[in-house]
């Protein structure tokens, strides 16, 4: 069994059995290899005969071998029971309460997590114990209902941190974090204000961590206490460089602006000798743009002119000194928006845009001129890139709708992307030149051709940013961005086999099948390839399965350890996954897959009335507990992604982005498939009700052929209905709905449906035939 080879280690358990057949540490690991081999039942059975023989946990091995088996069954509580059996046999194991512990906490059994944290701490009196009491109590008060059991529980937490703080029990910053977050979540920030401001060795640690001087201004700042949250920041400041830091420096300068004596100005001269310093201009001076943006937003420098705007001024001085810098336009981008934005409610947005534009044009021309010289630097080059970023931004706060203007000097862009020396060389700043140039021909072949009826036109021009993404992606096999809008827009001319392909060179992997996985999960199913949509879904099961294996791990990993910030950290992210969004997307596309797939399986039948739909229902409670994780903002978009009239991810998409009407709608359908074959009348009439009133108020928000195969289901279910109440009718009307479905196919598809009278098989039949007559309808309509 060590080597994985459960079932030879089965046979030797066997072999060992009928000679010995109550051998307790035998019948153990055939337990365990029963469950490795997914025989649940007699693993269950095997298990629970041996948890019960008195006598047989005074076995190390047993234990062991019987802990495995109901951690691999996924029975947390019968893997405790093991446990609390072998203590009363040694009941002073500290191991066995750490069993315990961990096994609870694994499985967010906090209740019996906090009672062995408890036992640990008064019998053994370790430091780390009293934490995990806390920490117990404080994972019981995040996952409590009720809110009087939550107070008790945060409160208890709260005292038992505060007398550790008090004692000198409190030594290093994990547990630090713990106490403060018992206190945040009662909204207790002059309490954490005073733990962050303690003295002695705790306070040096504490002026050592980044994160948690970070903390203490903010919590400076939201006490109100802005003097000293300037202090703390600039004692920071002048030891470090923190982004995080900078910002609330300014928010504190700013917050004492009316005083007497004003401490901006003492910023400003920060801001300028800490630019001088080796390694740390680019951070100080973005500080001075930020210091200027917020002075005028609170209304301490409002100009009449937006030419003469210092705030204009200061974002070009930060682009000159930075455009070379591949993030300088990532840093500058909220600046200029929020400059435009400010113009705009004073009625200067033309004045901002002009002033802009006026700044970009010379210093664009030069950019270009220099990178297309002979043997030019990679500072050159990105310097130009720089600046082709922001026209696009300034093009897109102008409201620029023309699509000729959009398209502007894309000759000279490709070019340098495509055919150059530094192209060759594979220099970065090329194949980001090469996506900035296909953006624009993107939006442009939107902008131009907006109707529906002008698809076709659309499309022939989305087929010349594909011309120009593949010669890009040839040139550079490692540009993961140009591959990202090639898939896209393959999608979206139907072209899933080539999509399919690009996307399989990604390398996706972990917690990527959870952010990307939208942008191809059920694309296929939408044009009719079932099959290998399938194997993509299957993947992103077996991720989600798999994770919850691995977090249940690393959190016992970071008890042990005692780096207590990442408890919750893990906490949250399997909560995150466990209710995601994409998750439920990603079953929803594999139960669809399988059920509507071409050529599905003759026991289908069998399938669907053994099938567990209640494990996928889903409520309004449900629905509202599903975390989005997928990255829309992936696409390396030029302007943010609530500037949704510019957003290419929006404006690409094949099929609308799967949300809550969507997994409602394929959560009931299998459970109406599973009514129809077990003949459950009154819940299937229940439930093509709610199905109705979901495809109903879907709007937009789902695709029409999703909509389509919705209503196909909810047809055929009403039609079942019709027939067991003995109307008549019913065979003519379900043969008009077949011929429905049957003329929109090919002839080649329409010959090959049978008929019969069977309901059952009448359902099955019919539903495949509306699924693939929706699926072929939709990729000739495109």
């Amino acid at each position: 069994m060590g080597n994985g080879d459960m079932r030879q280690g089965l046979k030797e358990c066997d072999k060992l059995l009928r000679k010995h057949s109550t051998h307790q540490s035998a019948l153990s690991l055939k337990a365990y290899a029963l469950a490795r081999l997914g025989e649940v039942d007699e693993a269950v059975a095997l298990g629970q005969k041996v948890l019960r023989t008195p006598g047989a946990l005074k076995s190390s091995h047993v234990v062991q071998g019987l802990s495995l088996t109901f951690r691999v069954l996924k029975l947390p509580e019968d893997e405790i029971a093991v446990y609390n059996a072998a203590l009363t046999h040694t009941p002073d194991a500290e191991q066995l309460y750490c069993k315990i512990f961990m096994a609870a906490a694994r499985s967010k059994l906090y209740k019996e997590q906090h009672s062995a944290a408890v036992a640990l701490n008064k019998l053994f009196k370790q430091d780390r114990y009293l934490w995990w009491v806390v920490t117990s109590l404080l994972m019981q008060a995040k996952s409590a209902q009720d809110a009087t059991v939550k107070q008790l529980q945060l409160t208890l937490a709260e005292r038992m941190a505060e007398k550790a703080l008090n004692e000198g029990r409190l030594t290093n910053t994990e547990e630090l974090r713990i106490y403060l977050e018992v206190l945040e979540i009662q909204g207790n920030h002059a309490a954490m204000v005073a733990a962050l401001s303690t003295s002695g060795p705790l306070a040096e640690k504490i002026a050592n961590d980044p994160d948690l001087v970070t903390q203490w201004i903010s919590l400076l700042i939201k006490t109100g206490d802005f003097t000293k949250a300037y202090e703390v920041a600039e004692v920071s400041l002048e030891a470090r460089d923190n982004w995080a830091d900078y910002k609330l420096y300014v928010e504190a300068a700013i917050a004492q602006t009316n005083d007497s004596e004003s401490p901006v100005p003492a910023a400003s001269a920060n801001f300028d000798k800490w630019a001088a310093q080796r390694g740390r201009a680019r951070g100080a001076i973005l500080a001075g743009v930020e210091l200027a943006t917020k002075l005028h937003e609170a209304g301490h420098a409002k100009p009449t002119d937006a030419t003469a705007d210092v705030v204009g001024e200061r974002i070009w001085s930060y682009v000159d000194q930075f455009k070379t810098k591949a993030i300088c336009y990532s840093d500058i981008m909220q600046y200029f928006i929020s400059h435009v934005k400010s113009a705009t409610a004073l009625g200067l947005t033309s004045s901002a845009i002009d002033f802009h534009t006026k700044h970009l044009e010379q210093r664009l021309h030069n950019a270009r001129a220099a990178a297309t010289a002979a043997e030019c630097g990679e500072d050159a080059a990105q310097s130009w890139v720089t600046l082709e970023r922001i026209r696009y931004l300034i093009q897109a706060l102008a409201d620029d709708v023309d699509p000729q203007h959009w398209v502007a000097d894309i000759g000279a862009m490709l070019s340098f992307g495509l055919d150059s020396g530094e192209a060759e060389r594979k220099l970065a700043a090329c194949s980001d030149m090469t996506l900035i140039a296909c953006q624009r021909i993107i939006l442009a072949s939107f902008l131009a051709y907006p109707e529906p009826d002008q698809r076709g036109s659309l499309l022939a021009s989305l087929f010349k940013a594909v011309c120009v993404l593949e010669a890009g992606i040839k040139m550079n096999d490692e540009q993961f961005l140009l591959k990202l809008y090639a898939i896209r827009l393959y999608l979206y001319m139907s072209c899933y086999d080539r999509a399919r392909a690009l996307y399989d060179t990604l390398n996706i992997k972990n917690i990527q099948f959870d952010t990307l996985g939208y942008l191809i999960n059920g694309h296929g199913m939408s044009l009719g390839c079932f099959s290998v949509d399938l194997e993509l879904c299957y993947d992103g099961v077996s991720f989600y399965d798999r994770s919850d294996v691995r977090v249940p791990q690393e959190l016992e990993s970071a008890y042990g350890k005692g780096t207590y910030s990442n408890i919750t950290d893990f906490t949250t992210f399997q909560d995150n996954l466990v209710h995601s969004v994409q998750r439920e997307c990603t079953h929803g596309c594999a139960l669809r897959g399988e059920a509507f797939e071409h050529g599905a399986s003759k026991d289908i039948l069998e399938q669907w009335e053994e099938a567990d739909v209640v494990s996928i229902e889903h409520t309004d409670e449900t629905i509202a507990a599903l975390h989005d994780n997928r990255d829309v903002g992936v696409m390396g978009l030029q302007t943010p992604v609530d500037m949704t009239k510019w957003n290419l991810e929006i404006m690409t998409r094949q099929i609308p982005l799967p949300g809550s009407a969507w997994i409602r709608i394929f959560s009931m359908v299998p459970q109406i498939m599973h009514y129809i074959v077990c003949s459950e009348v009154d819940l299937l009439e229940s439930k093509i009700k709610d199905l109705l009133v979901v495809i109903n108020e879907a709007g937009q928000s789902v695709s029409s052929h999703d909509l389509l195969l919705a209503r196909g289901v909810y047809q055929v279910a009403s039609l079942y209905l019709r027939a067991l109440s003995g109307n008549e009718g019913f065979d003519s009307e379900l043969a008009a709905l077949s011929d429905m479905i049957i003329g929109a196919l090919p002839q080649d598809a329409a010959s090959s449906a049978s008929n019969t009278l069977e309901l059952c098989d009448v359902a099955l039949t019919t539903i495949r035939t509306a699924s693939v007559a929706t699926e072929v309808f939709t990729y000739a309509q495109s």
